[in-house]
């Protein structure tokens, strides 16, 4: 696996050598334009993601508990043995 620290020092340098060029300008108007795209988009982070999902389990097992008293309700048990 490779050590984040390579990637860093690679990235660094990049980055140095990117503002040190007119790719600085391609790179700024880049950001902006995949900034602006993104917020267009109908994205929730991972963290809201999450905790979705934990109300929509949760909201399962409230449903399945319902839908068993349902059944009990509708169709009580024998009582005339």
């Amino acid at each position: 696996m490779l050590d984040p620290r390579i990637l860093e020092d690679l990235g660094a340098r990049l980055s140095g050598i990117i503002a040190a060029s007119p790719a600085a300008d391609i790179e700024k108007n880049a950001r902006t334009l995949l900034a602006s795209f993104f917020s267009k988009l109908d994205l929730v982070s991972r963290e809201e993601f999450d905790i979705q999902t934990q109300v929509l389990q949760r909201t399962r097992e409230k449903l399945k508990a319902l839908e068993g008293r349902l059944d009990v309700l509708e169709n009580p048990p024998d009582k005339s043995l």
